[in-house]
């Protein structure tokens, strides 16, 4: 090719696109618009164009709720066990150990004392990451400590929950759990504590039938899904339509089972507060 021949447009290719790494984009599942998965994360997880509060680990609720450093974890060392030689399409102890290599944590719940905006609580809080927070014995053992920590240091409790509900693999051992956290929770408030429950999406099982409900005041975040049974249950019991989005905070709000539907980032604000107005 002489220097006064023109480049054939076959000689011309286009420069190379950089690559985007997977996942730096995501779709919000409420409004379906593409979000900056960081922008989304640096906003406590909840979508900065519809307010989607998105589900989140046990370690993430710890770390946005508590005072930098001040967060001591307890009770870690409890073993979750196969008392039942339970097998389903894998033997439980199986199950258990993919789920421990998985999320890092050895059952479904982490529990601690933190200070938050100043104030010392104690706080145990469910991890549906760990086969979707489902209560067995490890966290039924770890709640009633919890609670009974409180109870002798005076200490408010915050528990958050998040949970599928009692564990099948555990059986009536799990089933015990709703009444062993419940008696906790009456001494507790026998020897005049302050207990905050905090449900999230989804908040639902075995959970919402025992200390979930129990708190002296129950704050939700918005649109979680917060119920017993799941709705084609609950309708083909009852023989009923059932109204739009009867298990939502919204709406149980609206009926008088939650006493206040607050958004992520104001729940260390309103946690504070209540702590404040109980006197602690």
């Amino acid at each position: 090719m002489t220097r006064t021949q023109s480049r054939s447009w076959t000689d011309v290719r286009p420069a190379r696109r950089a690559e985007i790494p997977e996942g730096l984009w995501l779709r919000c599942p409420e409004c379906a618009q593409m979000i900056y998965r960081r922008q989304m994360e640096a906003n406590l997880h909840v979508c900065p164009e519809c307010g989607h509060h998105y589900r989140i680990s046990a370690e993430e609720r710890v770390r946005q709720l508590a005072d930098p450093g001040s967060f001591t974890r307890m009770f870690d060392t409890i073993e979750p066990t196969d008392p039942l030689k339970f097998r389903d399409l894998k033997p439980y102890p199986d199950r258990l150990r993919a789920e421990q290599l998985k999320t890092g944590q050895r059952d479904a719940v982490l529990a601690g004392e933190l200070f938050i905006k100043g104030r010392q609580s104690v706080v145990c809080c469910l991890d549906l990451t760990f086969m979707m927070g489902s209560m067995g014995s490890v966290v039924g053992e770890t709640i009633t400590r919890t609670i009974e920590h409180a109870t002798d240091r005076r200490l408010p409790l915050v528990i958050v929950s998040c949970s599928g509900g009692a564990r099948m693999q555990e059986s009536g051992l799990s089933l015990m759990q709703m009444a062993k956290t419940s008696a906790a929770l009456a001494r507790y408030d026998d020897h005049g504590g302050l207990f905050i429950s905090v449900l999230t999406d989804p908040t639902t099982g075995g959970v919402t039938a025992s200390f979930a409900m129990l708190g002296d005041v129950i704050l939700a975040e918005p649109a979680a899904l917060i119920g017993f049974a799941g709705p084609r249950v609950i309708q083909q019991t009852i023989r009923q339509e059932l109204p739009p989005g009867f298990q939502r905070s919204e709406f149980l709000l609206a009926k008088g089972l939650v006493d206040r539907v607050v958004a992520r980032a104001q729940l260390r604000n309103e946690l504070a507060r209540l702590i404040d107005y109980a006197g602690f």
